[in-house]
């Protein structure tokens, strides 16, 4: 019997690494601009073309490396940053594992060119699939440069589920942002497609983080500083009144590196309960610096998840660093005494004797006499009750409210109510605000008001945005829309969907966007609000397909554009939702797949009074 088990050659071994590593053309920029950090580079540029698919140039001036070192840097498990496993716990370097340039030169071609600022000469080094092409000493600039080309070109099938172009820039930005926003003291500089997409020079944390998501963010950040012997917790919080649903920019790092943590999140988050409404969420931007001993960062291919030693006990520290944050600068509401205008209380005197109240009445007091008018001591007022005729008031009622209407009356009578008018159709009628009861042959239908209008909207603004016919309102005054970088990509990349349903959006630069129209029907919304949430919505779902991206803006939009469960429906207004509905093609279900509507089978009602 043969043996069956054998080592994997070194250019497969880094395929599979790869997988782990790089999933898309934003870790290739993650892992190359970690990799210039720990170089001690203080500028670094990043150049993308079609969004990392064709090209990804990451230039820094760093340290740089020697002949050999870059020679053995695209090696599997040769690093700088560890020499044995001690090393492990005691790690402050972005990168450490060794993977990740092995893992590029695996499924992409790589050109690098390096210099060490001691040295005359640099070397350039190509490399596609594993495979060393060439390696020559050349003039460059100090640091490093590197220029990932075809990334995926030997597995198309990696290759093939790459998403659109608008979609994997977002990714890059949003990889880019995170990076920015823990080194706000290294300049950085991001192209694609030769338009500057980030100019960011060395500065403090605050304004990294206005020059990355606005500066109307200024007037909302509160600062948040807290150091203890265990964890020293520093950075920004946001005010309670900027919570939002949707698009909250939310960041932990540790120890200069980004990081996921939803328990560390819920702590967070409870130190705004009751000051926010429920589901809402708020921006952070928390830096942590603890013991490396304390942490594990090699818990995931790509580092962004870590376990802490005492996170019990770190949980509490960022909680109650939140809560005084909140409440040294008055975030939390406090009640207020109004003491204007009320009495004096006197001091208690031991000496002063205490007198029980006196109660004054007047006893002659007969709330049943009929005299017209009475007399009281205690001057009371007049306490006389007027006669009347209850037997008027009770009498027949033919009497008083004619139920004919006489012609040759002067005035027509007064009636208590108004009769409903009839109608051609089957009458409707209206269950506290939310449902809508119609007799159908069956039975009793119940309909969802909320829903099935829903339904409605979101069957024209399809038709709409496939028509490309979107009745746009234009509005007086156009509302300002800023977008940080990421979210500005997704937006363009759908620009044309908006424009279909009825938007006018004109792209000021700098992710800013006047607002100049609006679809017809969503009127008294907010605008800013309405379109940040379509691209939020459109980020989370991730799609890629037209047809699914235009359901996702139809349905948010027809979920704000809907009425409210509450509103007061006339039997028409009721009669025209009721046969819009049925005129669409599903009308059982919203197009998320919520019921809409119900029947009460007649039988069953008749079973409910056959005792």
């Amino acid at each position: 019997m043969s043996d069956i088990i054998h080592l994997l050659p070194d250019s497969v071994a880094n395929q599979i690494a790869a997988g782990e590593v790089i999933q898309r053309p934003a870790s290739v920029i993650k892992e190359l601009v970690e990799n210039a950090i720990d170089a001690e580079a203080q500028e670094i540029h990043v150049l993308v073309t079609d969004a990392g698919k064709t090209c990804i140039q990451v230039i820094d001036d760093g340290k740089g490396m020697s002949e050999t070192d870059a020679r053995l840097a695209f090696e599997r498990h040769a690093t700088s940053k560890i020499k044995e496993a001690s090393d492990l716990f005691a790690l402050r370097t972005m990168g450490f594992r060794g993977e990740a340039l092995a893992s590029i030169a695996a499924v992409a071609e790589v050109e690098l060119k390096t210099r060490m600022a001691d040295e005359e000469l640099g070397t350039r080094i190509v490399i596609a699939g594993s495979k060393v092409e060439t390696q020559e000493a050349i003039s460059c600039a100090k640091g490093s440069n590197f220029s990932i080309k075809n990334l995926f070109f030997n597995i198309p099938a990696r290759r093939k589920f790459l998403k659109s172009n608008s979609t994997e820039l977002s990714n890059i930005l949003t990889e880019f942002e995170r990076i920015a926003l823990v080194h706000p003291d290294v300049a950085f500089y991001l192209y694609s497609n030769d338009a500057e997409l980030f100019n960011l020079p060395a500065m403090s944390l605050r304004q990294r983080i206005l020059a990355i998501f606005g500066k109307k963010m200024n007037q909302h950040l509160l600062s948040v500083d807290v150091d203890t012997t265990m964890v020293k917790v520093s950075g920004f919080i946001s005010k309670p009144e900027t919570a939002r649903k949707k698009g909250a920019h939310q960041y932990f790092f540790v120890n200069g590196r980004y990081m996921r943590h939803p328990y560390f999140h819920k702590a967070v988050m409870d130190a705004y309960e009751q000051l926010i409404p429920t589901g809402e969420q708020v921006s952070y931007f928390i830096h942590f610096e603890i013991d490396p001993a304390n942490i594990d960062v090699n818990i995931h291919p790509t580092k962004t998840e870590i376990k802490f030693e005492n996170e019990q006990a770190i949980w509490q520290i960022l909680s109650a660093s939140v809560k005084e944050s909140l409440g040294k600068f008055n975030a939390v509401p406090s009640i207020d005494f109004d003491t204007e205008g009320m009495p004096d209380i006197p001091a208690f005197d031991h000496n002063r004797p205490i007198e029980p109240p006196k109660v004054h009445y007047n006893s002659d007091f007969n709330p049943f006499k009929t005299s017209s008018t009475s007399s009281h001591s205690g001057g009371g007022g007049d306490y006389s009750r007027p006669k009347i005729d209850w037997e008027g008031l009770y009498g027949a009622p033919e009497e008083h409210i004619p139920h004919t209407y006489n012609p040759e009356a002067e005035t027509p009578p007064v009636t208590l109510y108004n009769a409903p008018a009839v109608e051609k159709g089957t009458q409707h009628f209206q269950f506290k605000g939310r449902y809508i009861l119609t007799s159908v042959k069956s039975g009793l239908m119940l309909i969802d008001q909320h829903r099935a209008h829903i339904r409605v909207l979101f069957e024209r603004y399809m038709c709409q945005i496939r028509r490309k016919q979107g009745v746009s309102q234009g509005v007086l005054f156009p509302e300002i829309l800023q977008l940080p970088a990421s979210e500005a990509a997704v937006l363009e990349g759908i620009m044309d969907d908006f424009t279909a349903v009825g938007f006018e959006l004109t792209s000021l630069g700098g992710g800013s966007y006047a607002i100049n129209g609006i679809p017809s029907g969503v009127e008294g919304l907010n605008p800013v609000e309405l379109v940040r949430n379509m691209v939020h919505t459109a980020m989370e779902k991730g799609n890629d397909v037209k047809e699914e991206v235009q359901t996702i803006l139809a349905l948010t939009l027809a979920r704000a554009a809907a009425i409210v469960y509450g509103q007061v429906l006339s039997n028409e207004e009721m009669d025209n939702l009721v046969d819009n509905l049925f005129t669409c093609p599903t009308p059982n279900y919203t197009p998320n797949g919520q019921i809409v509507l119900t029947t009460i089978k007649e039988e069953d009602i008749e079973k409910l009074f056959s005792r």
